[in-house]
């Protein structure tokens, strides 16, 4: 049972990427509000499907009752449960105890460094803080994306011989290296727009070598708060069509872009509430494809870019080293190539999703009585 409270968001492809490795266990997605599409063939239950109303299930989250849940699977019985992000760990964990399995929690990265207060002030969130030191007496695994967000997490109090690093892997037989002929004068920039993910100062950065380079275009894919405001920036630093927004968009569209691009620029920041990336999926995504990376030396990002060889980190919030990489890899084909050939040579050493899968299955395993 893979649980996720908000099912299927755009923004979360790699819960069921991750899903999608497995060999030998039988994903059902279970949550309380569905977001999007299940993979083909593949069974989710939602406590909203089942007719009921938001007041029960705003019941529910505020106390915690695993009957809802226990009553949606109704006669199934899952082997073990695997909660995606500490907070639905917390949902789980009754649900684990009264169907009697085993509990794995994932950790993604807000979940590990979001601030007490900032939990504490969404309704969501607030019961996260307040049980988590049962989800860590209790759950039976913590598997960490990074080893950045493993620190945190033991920080929080988690048990060191129960948390693990476990990167989630990206599907090198799915994402194949792209040819150079591809490649189109483009930028691509892929997240929601939220404060962490730094867009306006990779706005701020092409802003400065837009005159130079009259046909390079900036694409950014993703939504969120800051959308309009980010607009607004684009229009007055004189960007016009060179700043394309396309919203959210499909994961398949979103790899399609990233074939095109000359580079995938991450330039994520910490926020004064904690928010940071925890690694980062769409670079390896990207490193998959053969196409380079520039992004921030923050968070987990560094266990995913080798400066220098797959891409370029630069300081948070720097704009002027911003723009000195990306210019750096524009005007170096042979550079992009170089990066391109050991960016992928490097996820597929050390992100491979098939061999992860092997290895989370491994983890299953051992959660399992033997005659099981």
């Amino acid at each position: 049972m893979i649980f996720r409270n908000n099912l299927f968001r755009v923004s979360e492809p790699f819960i069921t990427s991750q899903a999608g490795q497995l060999r030998r266990y039988v994903p059902t997605y279970v949550g309380r509000l569905r977001y999007g599409e299940p993979p083909e063939g593949a069974r989710s239950l939602a406590l909203r499907d089942g007719g009921r109303s938001m007041a029960r299930i705003g019941w529910q989250m505020l106390t915690r009752n695993p009957g809802p849940y226990v009553r949606l699977l109704a006669e199934r019985s899952p082997a073990l449960i695997h909660a995606h992000f500490g907070i639905d760990g917390v949902y789980a964990l009754p649900v684990a105890r009264r169907l009697g399995v085993k509990l794995i929690t994932t950790f993604h990265g807000y979940d590990a460094t979001l601030s007490t207060a900032a939990l504490l002030s969404s309704p969501a969130w607030f019961n996260y803080p307040l049980f988590r030191h049962r989800l860590a007496r209790d759950g039976a695994l913590f598997l960490c994306v990074s080893s950045f967000i493993r620190d945190k997490v033991l920080a929080m109090g988690f048990p060191a011989e129960r948390t693990h690093i476990h990167y989630i892997g990206v599907d090198c037989q799915a994402i194949r290296p792209r040819s150079p002929d591809e490649e189109r004068p483009t930028i691509l920039h892929v997240g929601r727009l939220v404060e962490m993910k730094g867009t306006q100062y990779l706005l701020r950065a092409f802003a400065t070598l837009a005159a130079r380079h009259p046909e390079l275009r900036l694409v950014i894919i993703g939504d969120g708060e800051l959308a309009p405001s980010l607009r607004t920036l684009a229009g007055s630093l004189g960007l016009g069509e060179r700043a394309v927004f396309l919203g959210a968009r499909p994961h398949a569209e979103v790899l399609a872009r990233m074939r095109q691009a000359r580079m995938l620029v991450l330039p994520s920041v910490l926020t004064a509430t904690g928010r940071v990336e925890g690694l980062g999926m769409v670079m390896l995504e990207a490193a998959a494809a053969g196409v380079p990376v520039v992004a921030t030396r923050v968070g987990g990002i560094p266990e995913g870019v080798r400066d220098g060889e797959t891409g370029f980190l630069v300081p948070e919030r720097d704009v002027e080293a911003l723009a000195r990489r990306i210019e750096d890899l524009l005007n170096s084909p042979g550079l992009r190539q170089r990066m391109a050939v050991q960016a992928r040579a490097f996820v597929e050493q050390r992100f491979d999703g098939r061999r992860q899968g092997e290895l989370l299955e491994r983890h299953y395993d051992a959660l399992l009585p033997r005659a099981r």
